[in-house]
Order: structure tokens, then sequence, then C-alpha cells
């Protein structure tokens, strides 16, 4: 596969080397960030698929000998399809396009025996959060979310989050797996029939397998719930991830004590945001599940390996798989959700960012050089969000975090913290990607300076709600 999972980019790829054009980018990072990294979001690697043994290799060797001319025999290929679900029946039932079941059990079977948060790290957690609450009252008119304040190990992350990778991975799997079935020949799916629901197994197996060995790298990273930029975790609960944290920390020349109350009071203004705007939550969800049902793959290219392939050499499928053929196309739909997605990220990231910064700044000595170490660590993609790209396609990198910050400074000087938040009422008062190249011209409107729903009653119907921030 190419180095840019499921189909996504930057969408300047020149301004994100150039410094003087990205002043996000962390110079020390590579050029690309997930070099190194697994870069087959769909889990059709050479890896193979627990229950089958040997892996995708094993596949040439069910098949017999290719028929004159190189071409697959359709009586070989039942033969190879037969053998694939004798396999497949050892390996468990999936009801959906993802086995999640599987994916939970290779999750927390990398991740080992992992300690729960101790007595200790629960009630430093409850402290940073009690006294960020108190920080964070003064400077938004959003109060406390109420959320309940939990403590999680990488295992707990995995439970407490799954149910939303469902959400997120489901329309990938989906589209994916019908493109493998559209790709076959008319022969071949005549003789499928039946066996259509064991190919469906097979895509649920390899969807799975690369999901819990994603879950399992990515709990290893995340410092809180929110981390990603998404509400992962159940609504209502704060938590962070106090192992990450101390390991996080050893970078730092902080104290300890220091780091885990700025995480928190990020943390808290992410739960108070996501907790007051009540469209919020599903809306950068349904643009992630938009973007994932855009995906295209070219079938023909699916049809050239069924024809040309020599089921004999159990090679040639593991360099099919992983020489890009499968690789998703990105259409012009998705790259309008990608812009919308990408804008509304940067503004929840610039307002927690504002936020934050405006109420430790002045408590925290180090909050200076901690709220830059975490917007470089957003905006040039850490490992969370690497393997994010690696697993549902997109990236969740806020590059405009900087401008987003800038434009809601704008708007507390313009019109104080009341005024400032009154935008978040409905998605048609937040500012567009133009917007954030002019921050003080959005600030600066008079109509801002009106009530907010009167303005929206007075608005004409974009009719998609988002569509000036492409």
């Amino acid at each position: 596969m190419t180095d840019t999972p499921s189909g996504s980019g930057p969408l300047d790829p020149d301004r994100d080397r150039d410094p003087e054009r990205n002043p996000d980018r962390n110079p020390d990072r590579p050029d690309d960030p997930r070099e190194g990294m697994p870069q087959d979001p769909f889990g059709f690697a050479a890896g193979g698929i627990p229950g089958m043994p040997g892996g995708l290799g094993d596949l040439g060797a069910l098949g017999g000998q290719a028929g004159p001319g190189g071409a697959v025999d359709m009586g070989q290929l039942g033969q190879m399809l037969t053998q694939l679900g004798q396999m497949l029946s050892q390996a468990g039932t999936s009801s959906g396009p993802v086995n999640y079941d599987l994916a939970k059990r290779l999750a927390l079977q990398q991740l080992g025996s992992v300690s729960a948060p101790s007595t200790d790290e629960q009630a430093a957690v409850r402290d940073a959060f009690h006294l960020a609450e108190l920080w964070l009252d003064p400077v938004t008119s959003f109060p406390a979310g109420g959320a309940t304040v939990q403590a999680w190990s990488a295992q707990d992350w995995v439970e407490a989050t799954l149910p939303t990778w469902q959400r997120l991975c489901d329309p990938v799997a989906q589209r994916v797996s019908g493109a493998w079935l559209e790709g076959l020949p008319a022969e071949a799916r005549e003789m499928a029939g039946p066996m259509v629901a064991m190919l469906g197994q097979m895509g649920g197996l390899a969807f799975g397998s690369q999901l819990g060995s994603g879950l399992a790298q990515l709990s290893r990273e995340v410092l809180t719930s929110t981390d990603i930029g998404l509400p992962l975790g159940p609504e209502g609960t704060a938590a962070l991830l106090p192992a990450a944290i101390e390991s996080f920390t050893s970078g730092l020349d902080r104290p300890a004590s220091e780091v885990i109350v700025f995480l928190a009071a990020r943390e808290a203004a992410h739960q108070r945001l996501f907790g007051h705007v009540p469209w919020l939550r599903q809306r950068l969800l349904a643009i992630v599940e938009e973007y994932a049902r855009g995906i295209t793959v070219d079938t023909s290219r699916i049809e050239e390996l069924a024809r040309d392939l020599d089921p004999a050499d159990p090679s040639a499928l593991e360099s099919a798989m992983s020489s890009g053929m499968f690789e998703p196309q990105t259409t012009p739909e998705q790259q309008l959700a990608l812009n919308r997605l990408e804008t509304l990220l940067a503004l929840v990231e610039g307002w927690v960012d504002l936020v934050v910064a405006e109420a430790v700044s002045d408590r925290l000595p180090g909050a200076g050089a901690l709220r830059e170490t975490l917007r470089r660590r957003r905006a040039s993609g850490g490992p969370a969000e690497q393997t994010f790209a690696t697993l549902v396609g997109l990236e969740l990198r806020p590059r405009r975090l900087r401008a987003a910050a800038e434009l809601w400074q704008a708007l507390t000087e313009r019109r104080g913290l009341d005024g400032r938040d009154a935008i978040w009422v409905h998605p048609d008062l937040m500012p567009s990607a133009d917007d954030l190249d002019d921050p003080a011209a959005f600030a600066g409107r008079e109509e801002l300076d009106d009530d907010p729903m009167a303005q929206l009653e007075n608005t004409p119907p974009r009719g998609e709600p988002d569509d000036k921030q492409d």
C-alpha cells in the first residue's frame, strides 16, 4: 500500500513540509510521521488472520492449479472457498462487518497483564479534576459538565471506547467488504451463492484483527478520553490514563502533579463543551461516518486479481494485497467531509486550548511549555492520530489549531465570555474555514453583537449545514 492510508492525506502536502506555511508542524518529525506504521487499514496484510493457519499465504495452496493461460479454474475456486469455510468455522462467528469480539480479545491479549490504577492514582485524578474545574469556572460560561471522573488503565480504555469504534469502523468495513463481492466475476459470484456469508465472516475477521492490534497500540498512547479530538468514551464520563501520563511526563522537565492538572483541565474543558453543546458530539461522529461511507474501491482491480492470479503461488496473493490494489480512492464528497471535519476539530481544539490557557497560565509555572507541547503533538500527528488514520482511513489533525485559538481570543476580546461561547448554540453560527483566514474580521461582524438565535432566524438555510466550511 501507499503511505497514505485509505486515501487520506494532507490537503496541501507542500504546506505540511513548509514551516512558514504550517507553523504547527514539528520540525523534529519526519515528513511522513507514519513511517514505520502498519499501512494496511483493512487488515489484509501478509501477517495473517488469527484462526487461519499460515495467514493469507495459505490461500494459494488451497486452490489447486491454474487453468489454461493462467486463468483460475472455477472448480478449483469452489474447492478453495469450501476449505476456507471450514477454516472460518473454527474461528468463531461474527454478526457484522467487523468481528469486534476478536478485536477486543486481541487488544486485551496484546496489552497483557495491566495493573488497574492504584488508589493513590485514582485519588490524584479526582483531585486534579476538582482543581481544574474550579479554575475553569471563571473563564467559560459553560458550567462543569457533571461528568463522572475515572482513572482508566489501557484495558479500561479499550472496553469503554469500543462502542464508538464500532460506529466509526462499520461503514468502512461494509463498503470494502461489499466491493470485494462486487468485484468477483459473475461466474464466481454464482458459485459463491450461499457462501457469501462466509466471505463476510472472513472480512470480519480481517477487520477485527487489524482493529484489535490498532486499539492495543492506541491505548498505550492516549492520555485522556478525548485525546484524539473525538469523544470516544461514554457520554458524561471524564477519564485520564495515569500510566500513559506517567510515560508522557517522563520526557518533560515538569513535575508530574503539574502535568496531570494541566491534562485534567483539558479533559474537563472538552467535557464542558461536549456536555453543553448538544449537536457537537453527533456532528463530529457523523462527519467521520460520512467520510467512511464515501469509500470506493476500484473493483476492476479485483477482477484483474481473479483473472490473473495463480492459486498455486502463495506469494502472488500476498504481493497483490500489499501492492495497494485495494486502496480506496478519495472522492470529492469525501474531501468535503474531510474539510468540514478539519475545521470543526480545529474550532474544538482551539476553544479548549484558549480556555485552558486562561485557566491555568497564572497558576502552573510550566503551562506555556505544556500548551506548546500539546499543540505540536496534536498538529503534527502523534501516535494516536497515526493509529486512527490506519484504522479508519483519515487523519484527525486540527491543522489550523492556532488560527482557531486566535479566532476565539478575538471573540473573547470583542464580545466577552458569554458572547464567545454563544457561538456554539447552533452549527450554522460556527466560523467557516474561510473565517479562520481572518479571525479579526469574523469577530468584528456587527451581526454577532445581536442575539445569536435572532441572527439564526434571519439567516437563510444553507442546505448542507457546513457548506461554507469547505
